[in-house]
Parts: C-alpha cells; structure tokens; sequence
C-alpha cells in the first residue's frame, strides 16, 4: 500500500501544480462539478416535486373518505344502529390520523422543496461567477501572451519562419492564429500527459 500511496500522493501533487500553472483548467473542473451539483438539485426537485403531488392526491382522497365515513356514523345513529355507529367512528377517527399524518409528511416535502430552490438558486449563481471568473483569467492569459510574442525584453521578437512577412498582427493587434493554434496544442499535450500519468 505505501508504494501505492506514495504514486497517488505524486499525482496528486503533479495535478495541483499542473492547476496552479492553469487556474483556468481548474476553474473549468469547478465549472464542471457545480453543472453536475445543478442537475443533481434539479432531479431532486422533480422528485420531491413529485413527491408532494402523490401526498396531496392522498390526502384529499382521505378527505373524499372522511366525508364518506363521516355520513355513515349519522345515518347509522339516525338509524338507531349505534355497533354501526361506533364502528363508523372508530374509521373516521383512523383516517383523520391518517390524514394528519400524510399532512406532516407534505408539509416536511414543501420544507426541502424551499431549500432544495435556495441551494439551486446559490449554485447557479456560483456557477455563473466562476465561469465570469473563467473568462477573466483566459483574457489575462491571452493578453499576456500577446504581450510576451510582441516583445522579448527590449528588442523585438523576430523568428525565422515570418522574417519577411509583415508582423503588423503580432505587434499591434496582439491575435496570431498561429499562436493561438500552438497553444491549444501545447495544452493538449499538457492534458494527454497528466492523463498518461493519472492511468499508470
């Protein structure tokens, strides 16, 4: 076990340092997880959603056989038949339990309801701040990179490749597709490589 432990514990300790050095990777696995905890609320709502429909259907079925019981007591008193009466009673006052049972259960169901939305509600909010978060720390990568291929310290960068080319939209506009297409190669290899170490 200790081998094994010592292999997670690098991973562990290569994927928080691999995170800081792309906090937008880490931001996107936050993302990812409050989406996951948002369709998780979500299904919990229609449950309990569901949940309180089935009681409330209950309930007033319970209601429909109160009413009914209720009527027999009357009639079997009216009718001077009081073992009948009695009996009656005895059903109407276990369907009244009944009732205030499966009222409690609502009323439990409409608390985790309430807040089941609130913590919905919290995550979406959450969620909505961390990807505005996301695309804070992505525009602060690009400028950055924009700023480091227009200049290397005080002199111009100047590569082989694009010698006789115009540089006019390296320097001034701070967008090279060519760039950009390293980059997301670069962090894909970063990926794939994280991943390849994490399945050993």
């Amino acid at each position: 076990m200790g081998l094994f432990e010592d292999v997670s514990r690098f991973l562990e300790n290569r994927l928080e340092e691999f995170l800081r050095n792309n906090p937008h990777l880490e931001l996107q696995a936050i993302e990812e997880q409050l989406r996951e905890q948002e369709q998780d609320s979500k299904r919990l709502l229609a449950d309990l959603e569901l949940q309180q429909k089935r009681l409330q259907d209950e309930i007033l079925a319970i209601a429909q056989d109160i009413q009914r019981w209720h009527a027999r007591v009357d009639k079997a008193k009216s009718h001077n038949r009081l073992d009948l009466a009695q009996a009656a009673q005895q059903r109407e006052a276990a369907l009244l339990r009944q009732g205030n049972q499966r009222w409690g259960q609502m009323e439990g169901v409409k608390q985790q309801i309430a807040k089941t939305q609130e913590l919905l509600r919290q995550i979406q909010t959450r969620r909505q701040e961390v990807r505005a978060k996301a695309k804070e720390v992505e525009a602060a990568r690009a400028s950055t990179k924009a700023q480091s291929q227009t200049f290397s310290g005080d002199a111009w960068q100047t590569q082989t490749a694009g010698w006789n080319q115009s540089s006019s939209y390296n320097t001034f506009t701070g967008t090279d597709p060519l760039e950009d297409q390293f980059r997301r190669w670069e962090l894909d290899e970063e990926l794939n490589e994280i991943k390849r170490q994490m399945g050993r």
